[in-house]
């Protein structure tokens, strides 16, 4: 119980009803001394013999494959527009038959997802197992390029 020293007009000293916070700032002190000698004590140091790993590099191809979606769901090979009916063909053409080349998938911001995984499923069916998606850098036009032309 805290007592305000100040001088009442009646005589008496009057009870204050705000909670001394003086012991709480201790305890909290002594708590952050003991978790700061602590902390360093709870880090374990244990010696691990990783192995090496003896992997090549694996090279970057010199003309990477590019499958593009287009907003009007029209597929783009490189710059070349490709029938998805043709699509195997001309991936077969443009690999040298090679289906262990990556093929880079990218797709317009407008197409929607079930789309896109048509297409990674024609992927598939024609042997291509190894696809990446690319994500184009967002140049702030994205969805408001265009928006109030007629």
């Amino acid at each position: 119980m805290a007592v305000s020293l100040k001088e009442a007009q009646d005589g008496d000293l009057g009870e204050v009803s705000e909670i001394n916070v003086t012991p709480f700032i201790d305890v909290i002190l002594v708590l952050l001394i003991i978790f700061m000698v602590a902390a360093p004590l709870s880090t374990v140091d244990v010696a691990v013999d990783l192995p090496v790993s003896n992997a090549q590099p694996q090279p970057r191809p010199d003309k990477p494959v590019f499958l593009t979606v287009k907003q009007d769901l029209s597929l783009a090979l490189g710059n070349d527009t490709v029938l998805r009916e043709q699509l195997q063909a001309v991936l077969d053409q443009q690999t040298n038959n090679d289906r262990e080349q990556r093929v880079f998938l990218r797709a317009d911001g407008a197409v929607a997802y079930r789309e896109l995984m048509e297409v990674m499923n024609r992927l598939r069916q024609a042997g291509y197992l190894k696809i990446a998606l690319v994500g184009l850098e967002d140049t702030g036009q994205g969805a408001t390029q265009g928006a109030g032309k007629p």
